[in-house]
């Protein structure tokens, strides 16, 4: 069972937002441009975990 909730509201967002921080915010950021593109990578990373995490959700439990 899917959680559309966690994939649409937590997952692609945050993938989103690491991107254009990753890819468009850092070559702004002048001397921060590491620290920019570190965060923005650690952000659409969690959020590809959270992304994951909805695939395999279930709001009860699977007993074998």
């Amino acid at each position: 069972m899917v959680s559309k909730s966690i994939i649409v509201g937590v997952g692609i967002p945050m993938i989103v937002i690491g991107a254009l921080m990753a890819w468009l915010w850092s070559p702004m950021g002048g001397e921060l441009q590491s620290q920019v593109e570190l965060i923005g990578s650690t952000i659409g990373i969690l959020g590809v975990v959270f992304f994951i995490s909805g695939l395999f959700y279930t709001k009860e439990p699977k007993i074998v």
